[in-house]
């Protein structure tokens, strides 16, 4: 079987920027069926509640693309880094019960755009750390690394996926 390529790709304006302006987190399942139309999801059947944690600076999203011809397989791995700023309780506790679970991420970037990780498997915290800082301009805070493995690349979402089933609450340090 033969695939066949579809399309080439021009260079883009200088117009998009880097990094990372909130995460939602999802309980596992709870999406119900995605509407996925030309890659993007477009709707989901259930109301879950997204909690929003905000970030900036530090924070990223990357999928590395892992294709063996040997296997006939191809995956994409897919790791957020997050970083949280300044150490609380509450927010130590919340890690604590995100670490334990499997939650779908929604990620927005500062283009616009909002992503799925964990689409179909979830995704793990499979690191991180809590910590003090030695100087004063050091990060006190925490930083979570969260790793999800699909058959796709994360898809794009519709803001109003996301914006709909925002729950308000939310930790204030």
């Amino acid at each position: 079987m033969a695939c066949l390529l579809t399309t080439g790709r021009e260079l883009p304006c200088k117009d998009s920027v880097g990094g990372i302006k909130a995460v939602y987190l999802a309980d596992y399942g709870t999406l119900g069926t995605l509407t996925v139309t030309s890659g993007e999801v477009t709707a989901i059947s259930d109301t879950p509640d997204l909690y929003q944690f905000d970030v900036k600076g530090n924070s990223n999203l990357e999928q590395a693309i892992t294709s063996s011809r040997e296997n006939g397989t191809t995956f994409y791995e897919q790791t957020l880094n997050l970083t949280l700023t300044k150490l609380d309780l509450a927010t130590q506790q919340e890690i604590i019960t995100i670490a334990k679970a499997r939650p779908h991420v929604f990620v927005e970037d500062y283009n616009g755009n909002y992503f799925l990780v964990g689409a179909v498997h979830g995704a793990d915290i499979s690191g991180g750390t809590i910590v003090t800082g030695a100087a004063m301009g050091d990060l006190s805070g925490f930083t979570l690394v969260f790793s999800a493995q699909e058959t796709l690349p994360a898809y794009f979402v519709t803001a109003s996926v996301v914006t709909s089933n925002t729950d308000a609450t939310q930790i204030e340090p």
